[in-house]
């Protein structure tokens, strides 16, 4: 059966975007016939397409997956979120019957905006609503998932009170150690965020070389790698750059991959400490909706 333009109302992206406008948009996409097991995009990839299923079924996997994490059926836009806001791919696309899949590039996209105002902005408030919805619905689960690690905290720290009470034994000194390392791992400054661009920091090292902040927490630094490193285990220094002003950091090199380097940091004085409160609220700030 035919698809017409209306009938992509019972896409919330589409919703409220006149027949006309929907006939004009429709036009731009490029219609394509694929048999079964023809890859859409892979998990990680950019974004390069807005698709849409018209006719067959898309099965969406996570990586290294066998089985589907969804499977799509028509009228369905597939991984509209990545194509307009640029969010690398977190699943992969392929068709699993005959279909028919309608494409529009990205930058094809964007170029059909410009020249039709008029439908960019029913569009792009759709998409923000859209987006609403599922911050919505990730701070729920967030904060269910926070109160069961507060939950599971709490009750490690007593069962390893009672532990360290008791008489040891191989067994509990095994309980102990396991439940020293899960308390230490779980606490809050061992939580990283990552700078938004606006508010993107780096540190200048020793000898003049700039390495670029990928995640920062009050006791951990994560840099990218370095040309020249300190071993594991030994001593680092250098500034932190940030919007907010220059800080001086140092620390123990805690662990470091081909392209990247964690940093265990020591105490601020309070004079700077104050400095990267200030950067983290401003960052974290970035991801909360009060």
């Amino acid at each position: 059966m035919a698809v017409r333009p209306s009938d992509l109302h019972a896409i919330p992206l589409f919703h409220g975007l006149t027949e006309d406008h929907l006939t004009e948009l429709v036009d731009a996409f490029e219609k394509l016939t694929l048999e079964p097991g023809q890859i859409l995009f892979e998990a990680g990839s950019e974004p390069k397409h807005l698709l849409l299923l018209v006719r067959g079924e898309v099965a969406l996997r996570d990586p290294g997956a066998t089985e589907p994490r969804f499977r799509l059926s028509p009228l369905a836009p597939i991984g509209e979120l990545g194509a307009v806001t640029g969010m690398r791919r977190s699943t992969t696309a392929e068709t699993t019957q005959p279909s028919e899949i309608w494409r529009i590039g990205v930058a094809e996209l964007t170029q059909f905006f410009e020249k039709h105002g008029d439908v960019a902005f029913p569009f792009y408030h759709n998409l923000l609503g859209i987006v609403a919805d599922k911050v919505r619905r990730d701070t729920r689960r967030l904060d269910e998932m926070r109160a069961n690690l507060i939950r599971t905290q709490k009750a490690m720290k007593k069962l390893l009170e009672v532990v360290l009470e008791s008489e040891e034994t191989p067994l509990s000194k095994t309980v102990c150690e396991t439940l020293e390392d899960l308390v230490e791992h779980n606490r809050r400054i061992h939580y990283l965020v990552e700078p938004a661009r606006s508010q993107a920091s780096s540190v200048r090292l020793d000898g003049g070389a700039v390495a670029t902040v990928l995640e920062l927490s009050d006791g951990l630094l994560r840099i990218t790698r370095p040309a020249s490193l300190p071993a594991q285990g030994t001593h680092w220094s250098g500034v932190l750059v940030t919007p907010a002003g220059e800080v001086p950091v140092s620390g123990t090199v805690d662990t470091a991959d081909a392209s990247a380097v964690v940093i265990k940091l020591d105490l601020f004085i309070e004079q700077y400490a104050a400095v990267v409160r200030d950067y983290l609220t401003r960052v974290q700030m970035l991801d909360f909706v009060v």
